[in-house]
This record gives C-alpha cells, structure tokens and sequence, in this order.
C-alpha cells in the first residue's frame, strides 16, 4: 500500500499527519565531505519485510456499513495481516477465547462502554476507562491488556472523535509492544 492510500484512509479518521512505520532511519556510512561528517541518514525501502508486533482482539458490535468500512481503514492503518487480528463478540463466554500459539504478545481493543464493562467487569462510563490500560476478564494462563474506546458507529455520527480513536489505538499498540 502506498502513502498516499494511508493519507486517505487517516484523512477519513481525522488524522492529518502520519509517518510510516516503514520509514525508519538507516544510517548509511558515506565519503567524507566538508558538509557532512560521513554518516547520512536515509530511510529504508517500503519493501522491507514487516515483522508483527502481535495479536489484536476487536470486540464491539460487529461493524456493517460505514462502519465496517471505518474499521477496515483502522486494520489498514495499523498494517495488520488477516492473521494479526480477530473479531470477537464480547456477549460470547470468554471462557472459550484460547491464546493463538504464535507466541506473539496480545491486546484487545474494546469498541464502545458495554463491551469495555462486560470485558473488564468495570462499572464507570467509557470516558473514565479511556486512556488506561484494562485487563482482559477471563481464565487465561496469561492476562490480556485491553484498551477502551468509542463504538464505531458512534464516531461515524462525530467525526471530530476520531481523533480520541486514534490515541486510544495508538496507547493500545505502544501497550502491544512494550509486552
């Protein structure tokens, strides 16, 4: 995917500037010259493999429509393969959720207030349980962080919350690579 698909996607979210995960600083040693002191920063091809940061659990009502399509946005964003993320229902047992065996790092992302409380079992509104960092409430061998944000069809009818969406993916993906 190229840049200017990503600026159309994050333009849609309210997302104004964006740097790609694949533009990082390689430093290159070069001849030295009376401008430079022999080391030049480039960034690396777009080609580079990409290496995942995890597992993403979505739970919320399942998206249709516009909604759907802002989802799908926010899995391209990320940049994540079909096989980095899953859907689930939060009303399904979560006795019955099973840890993938890729041995990568988990989070979940909970997509409105009733599915971050049935998740959680907290009982403040979604605007406290924004901004933190929730365990996942259920009997796996290991806990699942889980961050809270608007429901998608929410933010289809203010557009302008987007930009929370975007900091609570953000806090959500910082808290993915830093397990």
């Amino acid at each position: 995917m190229n840049t200017s698909t990503n600026s159309i996607f994050l333009k849609e979210m309210g997302i104004t500037e964006w740097v790609s995960r694949d533009a990082v600083l390689v430093p290159v040693v070069t001849e030295p010259s009376p401008s430079n002191s022999g080391i030049q920063a480039v960034q690396s091809s777009s080609t580079a493999e990409k290496i995942s940061d995890g597992t993403w659990w979505f739970f919320g009502n399942k998206p249709q429509g516009d909604a759907e399509i802002l989802f799908q946005n926010i899995i391209r964003v990320l940049g994540l393969s079909q096989d980095e993320w899953a859907w689930k229902d939060p009303n399904d047992p979560l006795n019955a959720l099973e840890i993938p065996q890729n041995g990568l790092p988990m989070i979940a992302f909970a997509f409105g207030g009733p599915a971050t409380q049935k998740l959680t079992g907290e009982r403040d509104a979604l605007p406290q349980l924004r901004e933190t960092v929730l365990a996942l409430n259920c009997e796996l061998e290991e806990e699942v962080p889980l961050v809270a944000s608007f429901d998608l069809a929410y933010l289809l009818s203010r557009p302008k919350e987007k930009l929370l969406l975007w900091q609570d993916l953000l806090l959500a993906k910082s808290v993915l690579q830093n397990i």
